[in-house]
């Protein structure tokens, strides 16, 4: 007798990622914590300087409350972050939240606009490579993504640097954005940037939905739809695509997520103002704040996408929903 999908077992499902999603973001803070832990000298000396006072120091060391043992700093640590409050910038004494909000806002729009352009054009391209399989435009496009995966990023970066902003003077080299700017200025500021994630994402996504479609190709249905006689646009587009979704959606989640959290290279090549160039910047002050902050932050952004792309592909594939 065929099994029916009930309803509390997707929410047992989903209810137990969750937990998973907890357990490692708990798991990766103590790393964190651990890492900081463990970097040479001390820290209220390396902020003080050597000319401080032993007083001065020790009044510090209570104040970033490094007299306690390590367990009890790492629960109360996590314990204000749960509660949203980050503590203040050794740097210029700012609350790490207000330095955070606007940087990881600019991280979030530049995550946007390279998904507007990279979503898109990955789908279609992988319609297109499985349409017309084996033949000379999809070994030009697997080629094509296969380098620009091979390429690490800075490469690319100054690559397109090189071309479109010293050679040819199109964009800026440098990615600024401000609240003064308009949405079009913000996009024309960022574009090389934007350029450069989405050749990567592109490659994973677009190769993933070929392989996708060109597994669903080979079904039963298919062959049926076939000797109906249906165009092969319409039988990739109309039959295998929407059967293909769970693999597809999976793998744009988890490079949106990439988006969010490997952007730190990408903005300190193009000094953009995001997360990444401020954490870049707070280990190179050794601001622990702002480093534990925005490390956590990006864990919790990927965990959390990650979450999403379990869910979207339990609740797509009712192999997933109802597993033997």
């Amino acid at each position: 007798m065929m099994q029916l999908h009930k309803p509390n077992s997707i929410a047992a499902l989903v209810v137990k990622r969750i937990g998973l999603g907890v357990v490692t973001l708990l798991v990766i803070s103590l790393l964190i914590f651990a890492g900081v832990e463990a970097l040479p000298g001390d820290l209220a000396q390396a902020v003080l300087g050597h000319s401080a006072t032993p007083e001065t120091v020790a009044a510090f060391r209570k104040e970033l409350k490094l007299d306690l043992p390590a367990h009890e700093r790492y629960v109360a640590w996590l314990g204000a972050f749960v509660k949203g409050d980050f503590g203040n910038s050794l740097a210029n004494r700012r609350p790490v939240a207000e330095l955070i909000g606007w940087r990881f806002a600019n991280t979030i729009f530049l995550a946007a606009a390279t998904a507007l352009i990279a979503v898109p054009v990955a789908v279609v391209l992988g319609i297109l490579a499985a349409l017309y399989r084996n033949t000379l435009f999809d070994r030009l496009i697997s080629m094509a993504t296969l380098s620009t995966i091979s390429f690490p990023e800075f490469f690319v970066a100054y690559i397109l640097i090189a071309l479109l902003s010293v050679q040819m003077a199109v964009f800026p080299s440098i990615a600024n954005v401000n609240a003064q700017m308009n949405l079009w200025q913000k996009f024309y500021a960022i574009f090389l940037p934007c350029l450069t994630l989405a050749l990567v994402v592109i490659a994973h996504m677009m190769r993933q939905t070929r392989a996708a479609i060109i597994n669903i190709l080979s079904s039963p249905f298919i062959e049926m739809a076939n000797l109906k006689g249906l165009r092969r646009l319409r039988v990739v587009v109309q039959h295998a695509f929407p059967n293909a979704l769970s693999p597809v959606i999976n793998v744009i989640a988890l490079n949106l997520a990439y988006l969010v959290v490997g952007v730190v290279i990408v903005e300190v090549v193009f000094v953009y103002p995001g997360l990444g160039q401020l954490l870049v910047d707070s280990v190179s002050k050794r601001d622990i704040p702002v480093v534990q902050a925005s490390g956590l932050i990006f864990a919790a952004t990927y965990v959390l996408l990650n979450l999403l792309a379990d869910v979207l592909s339990i609740v797509s594939n009712p192999r997933l929903r109802n597993p033997r």
